[in-house]
């Protein structure tokens, strides 16, 4: 036996699609857990919470505050934990860890994790739409056929391994089926200096001995448009994403073309 001065204290995880509560009395859901240099916490809905809004867990323990909120016009937030939880790259529901954040395109199926309703899947069927709450207009959103119910809001949706966004609102119930809505993601991380967690260890050492190196660089999120070098070669980035180890410019011709 070996005694320490230091109380023992519970630990917590922060796992997408669980519940959080603001102000110890609204629900809302997390999206995807996130570090932020030493900091832990996670992204969701901008309409969940206000910048200092305090939260707590499922569990109803002390969970962190929101540093950041945007509603309406964005709608995304993201709230800074304190160190009795610790960020995973898991998602309730998803069979697997998250690996990223590519975006996919119309037509590809996508899933939603929330702390009402659970876990429900469709297709994507609009990038880049609009919605108008009786708040106000939110853009840059991605129309779903994917079913929500109140307390889902800020919820993930993810596509296989991949994030995609949290959820914003819709219309309909997940008895008769409905029109559901998501912020993506990579503006959030990007917007907020955020670095999503995924089940590897970090972004990696980027190219290793023998690669041609250049500006490219695996953990770094990118959005379409955004220019890089990898050896001498210049490229334009077509999708935005997360990069990671194996989707380097020349081998990513989905992501990436010549400039």
């Amino acid at each position: 036996m070996e005694g320490v001065a230091e109380a023992p204290r519970p630990l917590y995880d922060l796992r997408g699609g669980d519940a959080y509560y603001i102000g110890g009395s609204s629900r809302c859901s997390i999206g995807f857990p996130i570090t932020r240099g030493t900091t832990q916490g996670f992204v969701s809905a901008g309409h969940c919470g206000r910048t200092g809004a305090t939260t707590t867990g499922s569990n109803r323990a002390a969970q962190g505050s929101f540093q950041a909120s945007v509603f309406p016009g964005n709608d995304m937030s993201w709230v800074a934990a304190n160190s009795s939880w610790t960020a995973t790259p898991y998602v309730t529901g998803a069979s697997g860890a998250v690996s990223g954040s590519v975006q996919q395109q119309v037509g590809a199926s996508v899933c939603r994790s929330g702390s009402t309703t659970g876990w429900h899947c469709g297709t994507i069927q609009q990038h880049g739409t609009s919605v108008t709450y009786q708040e106000g207009t939110v853009s840059g959103v991605t129309r779903t056929n994917v079913c929500a119910e109140p307390g889902d809001s800020g919820g993930s949706f993810i596509s296989g391994t991949q994030a995609q966004g949290v959820t914003s609102g819709g219309t309909g119930n997940c008895s008769q089926g409905g029109t559901t809505y998501y912020q993506p993601v990579n503006p959030i991380l990007q917007g907020y200096g955020l670095t999503l967690k995924t089940n590897s260890s970090g972004p990696g050492p980027g190219p290793g001995p023998g690669t041609p190196g250049g500006t490219w660089s695996a953990g770094t999120v990118y959005q379409a448009g955004d220019t890089v070098t990898y050896g001498t070669t210049s490229y334009r980035c077509l999708q935005g994403h997360q990069a990671i180890v194996g989707w380097e410019p020349p081998n990513a011709p989905a992501l990436w073309q010549t400039a």
